[in-house]
């Protein structure tokens, strides 16, 4: 009870609510693969058309039912917001339909570690991009994602490219939402994004369906609600990680994150029955263990400093 009658409820309580956040929003993502699977025979080109146009759909009526729809618009008349925003767009939606394609082509192992690198990618964009200066840790993290790139490079006999394209498009994308910043909700960013690759969408689902690869209204009612559930798929673990991220430290949420990854790896693996043979597990070590010293690294920094610190906090695209 404060001064004025009314009742706080304790850091300790938002805490933990913003915890609960965290797992339900990087749990969904985790799980993502089984929906994807779901949707067959649907290809991977028109479950990102649709996860777009109903993710537009969802962000309208969430607009409306919040009565939201001044940001938005404020937003969408700054270029300078709106046109990052577009850019962001591209990125995500290149990140959406590699992802996918992984997922529906058994190779949901690789894409999983898209995401497990994509914090090593993120402090290796701070010194490309943003010329940072990293500390030792942090320079032995990226030896350990290079050499595990090549490591799986051999073993896969080719480049891992669906893993490294996830990372750097993602890596990307948290950039450009880095230079928005707070100028804007998480609700009215998906929706200025969706509504920039809406155009290329529809595009989409006309030419599919001109050539009778539409799967949309052809597979029952079933799978056309399945699709459509795409848009709310999309937008409620944003959600979550919005309010998350308002009540939990910048720590708490770099550690969450990895939660999504693990997940899919174990769906992967244990679920979906993909091969991970010795050279992988060699592979992923090294990525783990380039992990452990980033969040070290992390850890060490915000006791030294007591300031947040730069790591990936965006959430998973996928």
């Amino acid at each position: 009870m404060n001064g004025s009658g009314t009742t706080t409820r304790p850091a300790r309580s938002e805490n933990s609510v913003g915890v609960l956040f965290g797992i339900g929003a990087y749990g969904l993502w985790g799980l993502l693969p089984l929906y994807f699977l779901v949707l067959a025979p649907a290809g991977p080109v028109e479950i990102v058309a649709n996860r777009v146009l109903w993710s537009l759909l969802f962000c309208v009526l969430l607009l409306t039912v919040m009565r939201a729809w001044g940001p938005a618009l404020t937003a969408l008349r700054t270029p300078a917001i709106s046109g990052t925003l577009a850019v962001a767009a591209l990125l995500i939606a290149v990140n959406w339909l590699v992802y996918t394609y992984g997922v529906t082509s058994g190779q949901a192992i690789e894409a999983s570690l898209g995401y497990f690198i994509n914090p090593i990618v993120s402090v290796l964009l701070g010194v490309l991009v943003l010329r940072e200066k990293l500390r030792p840790l942090q320079w032995a993290a990226i030896g350990m994602g290079v050499l595990a790139v090549v490591v799986l490079a051999v073993g896969y006999g080719s480049v891992p490219w669906i893993a490294l394209t996830l990372a750097f498009s993602f890596g990307l994308y948290g950039f450009m939402k880095k230079r928005v910043g707070s100028r804007v909700d998480a609700v009215s960013s998906l929706s200025l994004e969706t509504l920039a690759l809406t155009p290329i969408a529809a595009g989409v689902m006309l030419w599919l369906s001109s050539r009778g690869d539409a799967t949309l209204t052809t597979e029952g009612p079933g799978h056309f609600w399945i699709m459509a559930a795409s848009g709310v798929i999309t937008a409620v673990p944003l959600i979550f990680f919005g309010a998350a991220a308002r009540r939990l430290p910048l720590t708490t949420i770099g550690l969450l994150q990895y939660l999504a990854p693990v997940l899919q790896f174990l769906l992967a693996l244990l679920v979906l029955g993909e091969e991970m043979p010795f050279e992988r597990w060699i592979g992923f070590g090294l990525v783990w263990a380039g992990l452990v010293l980033l969040t070290v690294d992390m850890l060490r920094s915000v006791r030294r400093t007591r300031r947040p610190v730069h790591i990936t906090t965006t959430p998973a695209p996928a």
